[in-house]
């Protein structure tokens, strides 16, 4: 490639997102990356689509929505350039209700949802069927949402970097920063611009369940992959000497995961898993002019929402790298300073 229209610094899962909306668009795209992709917090085993709670609706729950709208055919254009396997399912996810002031909560959202989710997806309170996989209920009663989805995010983020390429750009360890400069470099990035890194550990099981929706039980994700393997996790570490290592903080949520699902408790460990999650301070992401980058742009914050912010992410800064059209919600714009 001759000369960028955009570079891309960082080839995390919204560095990509951003260069492929613009590649989409005919844009000439370059993305730098000397870790090389997926090397950060998008190399993960999780990938929880899910959404947040259909109350106290605000810009950012509404962007949310938005995308993982939107992440159907993302994924599908994204595996139809490159015949790739991006493990996206939109299976749903089940909550198990502790108590009856539980129970009322939930059927106050499910209210709220019917309104707020526009009849695209369904928040319920359902009986918990007794069954393989289902979590236990002290109540006997499960929330059901429709809206969630999961996604294999090391998988995912290469097949990105894949369709890039096939796009007509390039993705490199190194090159020169050409046309509009876009700053995704995770959290490294996100503490130039007054953000943090948080720390998550995370394991993956050998336990088929794929197809079956995903669970959510005492502050755990637990995400059954289309590949035979269940991902479990994960912690959220503000103090850490070593960002890639796993510890006693992964056998608590691995012994957590067991007592809330005892089905998978003789399930083997395949890997374990450690990696740094970009976190802005007003935890959501930081989009738009960078504020301490004279002329460049930036995209970080993913925090635990990057995978399903994704699609929308690169739309809107498509809009404004390509267009000068700034559609993005005022709640995401970086301080400065």
């Amino acid at each position: 490639m001759a000369t960028a229209d955009v570079t891309v610094m960082g080839a995390g899962i919204f560095g990509l997102s951003v260069a492929y909306a613009c590649a989409q668009r005919g844009a000439r795209v370059r993305v730098i990356d000397p870790n090389g992709v997926a090397a950060g917090a998008s190399g993960g085993l999780v990938g929880a689509l899910a959404p947040h709670v259909p109350e106290n609706w605000n810009a950012k729950k509404a962007f949310q929505f938005e995308s993982l709208i939107m992440a159907e055919g993302f994924w599908a254009g994204v595996e139809a350039l490159t015949g790739a396997d991006v493990g996206y399912a939109r299976t749903g996810r089940l909550q198990p209700l502790a108590d009856e002031r539980a129970v009322d909560l939930a059927r106050a959202r499910a209210l709220s949802a019917a309104e707020l989710w526009q009849g695209k997806a369904a928040w319920e309170v359902i009986s918990a069927v007794e069954g393989t996989w289902v979590p236990p209920s002290p109540t006997g009663l499960v929330i059901r949402d429709t809206l969630s989805a999961l996604i294999h995010p090391r998988n995912a983020t290469r097949a990105l970097a894949d369709a890039v390429v096939a796009l007509g750009g390039e993705v490199t360890h190194a090159g020169p920063a050409q046309g509009q400069v876009v700053w995704a470099t995770g959290w490294d990035g996100c503490k130039e611009i007054g953000g943090n890194g948080v720390k998550g550990q995370a394991a993956l099981l050998d336990y088929d369940a794929a197809g079956q929706p995903q669970l959510f039980a005492d502050a755990l994700h637990i995400i059954p992959h289309g590949n035979g393997t269940v991902a479990v996790g994960s912690t959220s570490e503000r103090v850490f000497d070593d960002p890639s290592s796993t510890d006693e903080a992964l056998d608590d949520v691995l012994e957590r995961a067991f007592a809330a699902f005892p089905i998978l408790a003789d399930a083997p460990v395949i890997e374990r898993w450690a990696g740094v999650r970009p976190r802005s301070r007003s935890r959501a992401p930081v989009l738009g002019h960078h504020p301490v980058r004279p002329g460049a742009f930036v995209a970080n914050g993913g925090f635990k929402i990057g995978f399903g912010m994704a699609p929308k992410v690169g739309e809107v800064m498509a809009d404004l790298l390509l267009d000068g059209r700034d559609t993005i919600p005022d709640d995401f714009r970086a301080a400065p300073g």
